[in-house]
């Protein structure tokens, strides 16, 4: 699409201790969802969207994001001579997908920190950031609509998500106001992961975000909030009342999401995503159902 956002990006610092011992020596970010390391998904979302410069903010011992969509000429070389071009297209795919930049987190902070690091790659124009324990499935375009409603409405967006009233503890939740579009509202509170029968409403902020670049001086001065972090949630919620930047509104996404954080929902992804692919999904379908058999 064409936008006149052409910046993303994608804070992947994080430990993944959830996946240990997997992530031990493995960047959680370099898991396969079937057989794409979950971050490509990202960067492709990214690049479909018509962001092809790309800043990815990292940490320590997280050299094979880089590795990945750097040039490995041995291994094109040697799947070139074996003639083996559809492989060889796969591997220089991530190779050619977008203009690559990356800048250490250094301390974990937080989100808002690792937001606040890509200050001077970004500078003084809007950008996309893209969480990437988050997948949002390739039919049903999200970050296209956000930035589509950031240029309508000259405004930070951020991407919610209806949820269960017992499982808005483990988001960040907005209070909202209506717009005139059914799918677009108005921002007027956020609360980081609210004690259990306190949220506000159940609709959850996701990881999308196109930001203007004003949350960077906000960021700068936010103190560190729970677990003792820079929260991302509070600098928005500050924003959301600042009617001369365009204050803050949510894009209401109805569509599929695949959450690869939790354990559970990583495998259900690649079950779900495999199960729909031509080249997996005859196969594996009728597996499905003989297997779910054995199981009552």
């Amino acid at each position: 699409m064409s936008t006149s956002l052409t910046k993303a990006v994608i804070p992947a610092a994080g430990l993944g201790t959830r996946f240990l011992p997997a992530t031990k020596a493995m960047p959680k970010e370099m898991m396969p969802v079937v057989d794409k390391p979950a971050i490509q998904y990202v960067v492709e979302e990214a690049v479909h969207a018509g962001l092809t410069d790309v800043l990815m903010i990292t940490g320590r011992n997280k050299n094979a994001l880089e590795n990945h969509f750097d040039r490995v000429t041995e291994l094109e070389n040697t799947l070139q001579i074996k003639g083996d071009q559809e492989r060889l297209a796969k591997v220089m795919h991530s190779t050619n997908l977008a203009d690559m930049h990356y800048v250490r987190q250094g301390d974990p902070k937080g989100l808002g920190h690792a937001v606040l690091r890509a200050k001077m790659h970004v500078g003084h124009e809007p950008f996309a950031v893209l969480l990437g324990d988050d997948l949002i499935d390739e039919r049903d375009p999200l970050l296209e609509r956000m930035i589509e409603v950031h240029e309508e409405r000259n405004a930070t967006i951020v991407a919610l998500l209806e949820v269960e009233p017992d499982q808005a503890h483990l988001y960040g939740v907005a209070t909202v106001e209506p717009t005139d579009t059914d799918d677009v509202v108005r921002i007027t509170g956020l609360v980081e992961k609210p004690a259990p029968g306190t949220a506000p409403s159940n609709l959850a902020i996701i990881g999308r975000y196109v930001l203007r670049p004003e949350i960077f001086g906000i960021l700068e001065n936010t103190p560190p909030g729970k677990g003792d972090e820079i929260q991302l949630t509070d600098a928005l919620l500050e924003l959301a009342g600042d009617v001369e930047h365009g204050g803050v509104y949510g894009v209401v996404f109805r569509g599929r999401r695949y959450d690869t954080g939790d354990r559970l929902d990583y495998i259900k992804a690649i079950v779900q995503l495999a199960s729909e692919r031509d080249d997996l999904g005859p196969e594996l379908r009728p597996w499905l159902v003989e297997f779910a058999d054995t199981l009552r």
